[in-house]
């Protein structure tokens, strides 16, 4: 009887000590164990890290750090660290954490426009997502791949259509670059080819001609008169002789990219570059500038008009007065060269 007593309490305190064992185990898996009062939270793990580096970024988002490396260990997500961004629910516990960050990288959004060089994009992507700039920059100019697709050196930026995209985190900057080819495929459907087409100017040549027009005029509802003046230009074989092809003439003969040209100067039109639209006919080279889709839209839709010259207003600073004829043109340009005097700005 004495024995019975004791393996009765013996199986008592078993079953005791199991349970609180039980209690503890369901706890660290199931109780929610998420610290921040957001209804998510972004966590950004990148290629080669371990799982230290997940938990010293993961801490601040969790109550009980202790418990979440113990279902860890126990997932094998320790020594199995997945790149990739995840997001992370408010109450979320241990359990639907490590799922999370193990097998559901979510797409990440990522913004550009108006760049000026594919440098410059290629950077301001590259800080968007897990990527280095150069590896980036490397496969946006890789020779065999613009040569197939129809771009070169110079029309390479042209590729880029500015808006946000969806990537994920850990995409490679092959997959980068084709995704945007997908993407300008897209945009380029039939009725802007077939508007282009109409046009005599090929794609490449839309973007570069929008790129000047948005340095032109930043108002957009002005855009398609001054694709207008463009394109009257070109038609009749008159040389454009824009002063935003002449900025970006003088910064990439001096490789000089932080230069700020706030006024044109007489020396500056006799820069020799085939970007100078002053001493070359026809379409540059390339972009000079990376256009909002307004203002590419603004030169397949242009406003039909008989102007072929504009110089800023001075009573309507933003704006441009037009002209139809030479003189007409001077006597605006004399108007705008009278108020720049004024000012003490020096050409």
């Amino acid at each position: 009887m004495y024995i019975k007593k004791i393996l009765i309490v013996i199986a008592t305190i078993g079953v005791i000590v199991g349970g609180i064992f039980a209690y503890i185990v369901y706890n660290a898996i199931f109780s929610p164990n998420t610290a921040f009062n957001n209804e998510e939270a972004h966590l950004y793990v990148s290629k080669g890290d371990t799982f230290k580096d997940v938990l010293e970024d993961i801490t601040p988002l969790l109550k009980d750090v202790e418990s979440f490396v113990s279902v860890a260990q126990k997932k094998r997500y320790d020594t199995n660290v997945k790149s990739g961004h995840f997001i992370i629910k408010k109450g979320m516990n241990n359990n639907a954490i490590i799922n999370a960050i193990r097998l559901k990288s979510v797409p990440v959004k990522v913004s550009f426009n108006n760049q000026e060089r594919i440098e410059n994009l290629a950077g301001r992507i590259a800080v968007q997502l897990d990527i280095d700039s150069l590896s980036l920059l490397a496969a946006m100019t890789d020779p065999t791949f613009l040569k197939e697709e129809g771009f070169n050196e110079d029309t390479a930026l042209a590729m880029y259509i500015p808006n946000s995209y969806e990537f994920y985190w850990e995409e490679s900057a092959e997959g980068v670059r084709n995704k945007m080819l997908e993407a300008y495929k897209t945009f380029w459907n039939e009725k802007r080819l077939a508007k282009a087409k109409k046009l005599n100017l090929s794609p490449t040549e839309v973007y570069a001609i929008a790129s000047i027009v948005q340095k032109e005029t930043a108002k957009v509802d002005e855009r398609p008169r001054v694709a207008g003046v463009y394109l009257n230009r070109l038609k009749d074989g008159i040389k454009l002789d824009a002063d935003p092809t002449v900025i970006y003439a003088v910064k990439k003969s001096k490789n000089d990219w932080n230069m700020v040209i706030k006024q044109v100067l007489y020396r500056d039109l006799e820069t020799v570059s085939p970007y100078n639209t002053y001493r070359n006919a026809g379409v540059p080279p390339g972009p000079i500038f990376m256009p909002d889709i307004s203002a590419i839209d603004a030169v397949l839709n242009p406003e039909e008009h008989s102007y072929y010259y504009f110089v800023a207003d001075v009573q309507n600073f933003g704006y441009h007065k037009f002209a139809k004829t030479l003189s007409q043109h001077n006597v605006n340009s004399a108007a705008y060269r009278k108020w720049i005097n004024s000012q003490g700005i020096k050409r």
